[in-house]
């Protein structure tokens, strides 16, 4: 005598989806601390480079306009290194193990940890923004500069974050998720978003004229100030569809490979 098992068919349209933002959402309001941290010390950056470092390397004031491209993507690694930390509980936790038995599509669980770090990213964005706009920052671009840079800056947020919430899944633990995502916060260093490429050593320019971070800086920094972009933005877009492509192949190849690991 057989028996017959139903297998239930994946879920229909966006449905996993959904569930699944709602659920990293409602994470993001719970953990409270991490979102204060990921606004707060890009802030308390900007600020140090600003009063502290602003006057020698800017002598005319208006450094603090040169410097908001690079506190808003610092804004947004510190944000997006919160999503390793999350997606490594979940595997720490067993709960990726019940999520792999269920019909769901295998890039629905890390969709839902991206939309929401995508989220509260926009809104960390914007306070940082705001601070910088207290403290000077005087942009000049147009409604349509504006509308691009958002675009800009969201593309990059959902590239970086998926490539977070892929180390997550390759992480060992939580610990060891946030010690690799904390290596990427540096990527902004080597690149114009503090300093001009000219002033440093001409072994690191090379490094800084190809970091994916330059050319997403450049256009910011052009379309916030209504300055020329060149082909920033078109370079700028190609970093992150590569990235966004690679970080979301990869992470659906290491939830349905490796969710059972402990």
């Amino acid at each position: 005598m057989s028996t017959t098992v139903a297998v239930r068919p994946p879920l229909r349209g966006l449905t996993a989806e959904s569930v699944f933002i709602g659920r990293s959402l409602r994470h993001s309001l719970r953990d409270v601390e991490s979102l204060l941290m990921s606004v707060l010390l890009p802030v308390l950056l900007m600020l140090m480079f600003t009063y502290v470092f602003g006057g020698a390397i800017d002598r005319t004031g208006d450094y603090v306009n040169y410097i908001v491209p690079g506190a808003i993507l610092t804004c947004a690694g510190f944000g997006a290194a919160t999503t390793a930390t999350f997606v490594a509980n979940d595997m720490q936790g067993g709960i990726i193990d019940r999520f792999r038995t269920m019909p769901i599509r295998a890039g629905a669980v890390l969709t839902g940890h991206v939309v929401a770090s995508l989220a509260r990213n926009l809104v960390a964005t914007a306070v940082v923004i705001g601070v910088a706009l207290l403290i000077g920052f005087r942009p000049e671009g147009g409604v349509g500069g504006w509308i691009a840079a958002v675009g800009i800056v969201a593309l990059w947020i959902l590239a970086i974050t998926y490539l977070f919430a892929a180390i997550g899944l390759a992480a060992g633990s939580a610990e060891a998720a946030t010690g690799y995502g904390f290596i990427l916060l540096f990527l902004p260093y080597i690149s114009s978003a503090f300093v001009p490429i000219e002033t440093m050593p001409e072994w690191l320019q090379a490094v800084a004229l190809w970091s994916p971070v330059t050319p997403v800086i450049e256009s910011l920094r052009g379309l916030l100030m209504g300055t020329e972009v060149g082909l920033h933005p078109l370079w700028a877009a190609a970093w992150c569809l590569s990235i966004l492509a690679a970080a979301a192949a990869w992470g659906s190849w290491l939830f349905t490979r490796r969710g059972g690991r402990r």
